[in-house]
């Protein structure tokens, strides 16, 4: 078994790298320290303390099924309740959380156990960690600093604890988290404005963040600090030291991205039960909740005489088919399991949905696949919103407070790529008013509806004069930022003030803002840091940035934005077109254009004869497997200035990837859809008849109004 179970470790490791061999798989496959060290050169001082973490995995497992570990309200001898407080402090300090004590506790007895009721346990042992300061001196002088870690010293002194609380009024703000695609740097902004909102009215400020590549944890940003992880274990930690002293007047969990909204179910449920004098600000629980189930918020629309698109879900690949089929293609698939867009597909036929089936989906009835109708050619819509809707009356059934929009943004592109790649443009540029009226009165009713409270961003598709709603986020959106900056009001600082009980009225942000010139965002690509990656954009989040650029011309407002991106526009030279045959018809004007601006179009054999039949003159150029020259040696010779290429389905071909690595590699504009290649032709249009304006951004704030 032994033999068997190292190579079951060397195959893994082969396909998943070193951190196999370090796992607990090299225990059970008993290998020594000496035989993964040989195997991966992972220093031995680190092999030691993970074997030593893989050991009291299953001294865990093995206390529970002596009774070591027991359930709250067990009593036993003072002996025992001593090994017991002796075992769990072991635990703790070694860093497994409630959440793992439970989980391999279960694994090793009949009995099972919850994170609440280790959680509980060792409360009632005494086992709870204690705060220290961060020594900013080196141990040099004497260092007073307001941040803190959590460690589970055994101390029975008062002064263990050098977290102690004030007893002043203050607000608790979780902040993000490590960033990654989706949860990125926008969300911290939010927590840093909400900061500076609360601090001026008075109140101390805690926040509660890992990340120290962030402004939330610089030194003077907020009156304290924990750097702590963003789990519901270590929060609910910090909550009970702070509530020791002084008035918690409640957590803020809506301006962190969806990392500490998640929290906010387990925070309130604990709260309530452990009667902790706080609460959740801002939006309740059970409306965030609203919002992300499916069937309850179906409902409301329903009620609300909302549109929606076609939905539902399914949990084999016959169930999905056969829904794909009732809803009609195309739709959009994806896992319901994950966040910010992972594994979304838009599909267009019964092919594509069982190839998307494949590819490493764990379809199964915890986990079902959602399929939404997809609206093809929609025009996709942000608004982010501030609201100081309240529950007032002894039922709580009237409801009281005003919605403001703080913009509606237009996506450049179509929906059905992320909003985080999407770039977009205030004011709108092509919605009507009648649409732009419906957008205003759903925005409100559901506002309304969700008794929000806080900062509101709501997504909708138009398509035929029709609005519909795809998502509500009853939080701060990775919008924001751009928003804040276009119209020159910092609505996170107004959502904050809210939250603690201001009225918009009071504030003074009663109107939606209206400004006289356009703010494009774009969104900034990694695709040149990873060149293995597939180069197009979808359903599924890949930017890790954003740029904004502004003008009193939307042209030039555009090809600011690129250039901030780093893809400056071409005013002159050659551009590559390869279009797929969905495609061709809209972008027949854009290429005609082109032509008339005095650029030289290359095209691929069957883009090249559809320029010809409509009378656009263009070089055919060969695929790369046809032979040369072929279009990778005219973006070589420098030939290329522009690449227009749209992909042609869920796996894009082995041509296309290559030609999009070389041309990012090169730091050529690459366009991707046809609504960003209009984009782009308006821009090079702009460009080429009138001179850019330098303004500052206070500058153009003093227009708005």
């Amino acid at each position: 078994p032994g033999a068997k179970g190292k190579q079951e470790v060397f195959g893994a490791a082969a396909i998943n790298g070193p951190e196999e061999w370090a796992s607990g798989k090299s225990r059970n496959a008993l290998m020594s320290v000496q035989e993964v060290y040989e195997n991966t050169h992972i220093d031995p001082w680190f092999l030691e303390n993970i074997r030593e973490l893989s050991d009291f995995e299953h001294r865990i497992a093995a206390a529970a099924k002596q009774r070591l570990i027991r359930k709250p309200g067990t009593s036993a001898s003072a002996e025992a309740l001593a090994r017991e407080r002796d075992f769990l402090y072991e635990a703790k300090q070694l860093g497994f959380s409630d959440l793992q004590i439970a989980y391999l506790a279960s694994a090793g007895s009949r009995t099972r156990f919850t994170e609440w009721e280790i959680r509980d346990r060792r409360l009632e042992l005494g086992v709870k960690p204690v705060f220290k300061s961060v020594d900013t001196c080196g141990g040099e002088f004497e260092a007073s600093t307001p941040y803190f870690y959590s460690t589970y010293e055994r101390s029975s002194t008062p002064d263990a604890n050098e977290a102690r609380p004030s007893n002043r009024k203050k607000v608790i703000i979780l902040g993000g988290g490590p960033n990654r695609i989706g949860q990125g740097i926008e969300f911290d902004y939010c927590c840093v404005q909400a900061v500076f909102a609360l601090r001026k009215a008075g109140y101390e400020t805690i926040m509660v963040n890992s990340n120290p590549e962030t402004v939330s944890t610089d030194y003077d940003t907020a009156d304290r600090l924990y750097f702590e992880p963003l789990t519901a274990e270590d929060v609910l930690n910090i909550i009970e030291n702070e509530c020791a002293d002084g008035e918690v007047v409640g957590i803020i969990v809506q301006f962190g991205g969806q990392t500490p909204l998640k929290l906010a179910h387990a925070l309130e449920s604990y709260i309530q039960r452990k009667n902790l004098p706080t609460r959740i600000l801002g939006t309740s629980v059970d409306s965030i909740d609203l919002a992300e189930d499916r069937k309850r918020f179906g409902a409301l629309l329903e009620e609300l005489g909302i549109p929606a698109p076609a939905n539902g879900s399914g949990r084999s690949y016959r169930e999905v088919r056969d829904l794909a089929q009732k809803i009609g293609f195309p739709v959009m698939v994806r896992p319901s399991y994950v966040l910010g867009g992972r594994a979304m597909e838009v599909v267009y036929n019964e092919r594509q949905l069982r190839e998307y089936m494949k590819m490493a989906l764990d379809v199964s009835p915890e986990h079902p696949v959602l399929v939404d109708k997809f609206l093809d050619g929609a025009i996709e819509v942000d608004v982010d919103a501030v609201c100081d809707f309240r529950a007032v009356g002894s039922g709580n059934e009237k409801v009281e407070g005003r919605c403001v929009i703080a913009a509606i943004m237009e996506h450049i592109e179509e929906a059905g790529i992320h909003s985080g790649d999407s770039a977009c443009v205030i004011p709108t540029r092509t919605l009507s008013d009648h649409v732009l009226t419906q957008i205003r009165r759903y925005t409100e009713a559901l506002g309304r509806a969700l008794r929000v409270c806080g900062l509101m961003n709501i997504q909708y598709a138009v398509k035929d004069e029709t609005v519909y709603v795809l998502e509500v986020n009853p939080r701060a959106s990775r919008t924001v930022p751009y928003v804040s900056k276009t119209i020159g009001r910092p609505i996170a600082q107004y959502a904050a003030l809210v939250m603690v009980g201001k009225t918009l009225e009071e504030i003074g942000f009663t109107d939606e803002p209206n400004v006289p010139y356009y703010s494009v965002k774009e969104a900034v690509l990694p695709f040149n840091k990873f060149p293995g990656c597939e180069i197009r954009l979808g359903p599924e989040m890949r930017s890790t940035g954003e740029v904004m650029g502004i003008d009193p011309d939307p042209g030039l407002a555009f090809a600011k934005s690129q250039a901030a991106a780093g893809c400056s526009l071409p005013l002159h030279g050659g551009v590559f077109i390869s279009i797929n045959d969905e495609d061709k018809p809209k972008f027949l004007p854009m290429a005609r254009r082109l032509q008339e601006l005095g650029f030289h179009l290359y095209a691929t054999e069957g883009t090249h004869h559809f320029l010809k039949k409509h009378g656009i003159a263009s070089a055919a150029l060969n695929k790369i497997k046809e032979g040369r020259p072929n279009i990778i040696d005219y973006v070589i010779n420098g030939q290329i200035q522009l690449v227009i290429n749209t992909f042609s389905g869920p796996l894009s071909r082995p041509d296309e990837q290559a030609i999009r690595r070389l041309v990012i590699s090169r730091g050529i504009p690459l366009i991707t859809t046809v609504s960003a290649a209009r984009a782009a032709v308006e821009g090079i249009e702009a460009l080429r008849a009138r001179k850019v304006t330098l303004k500052s951004l206070q500058e153009y704030h003093l227009e708005a109004s």
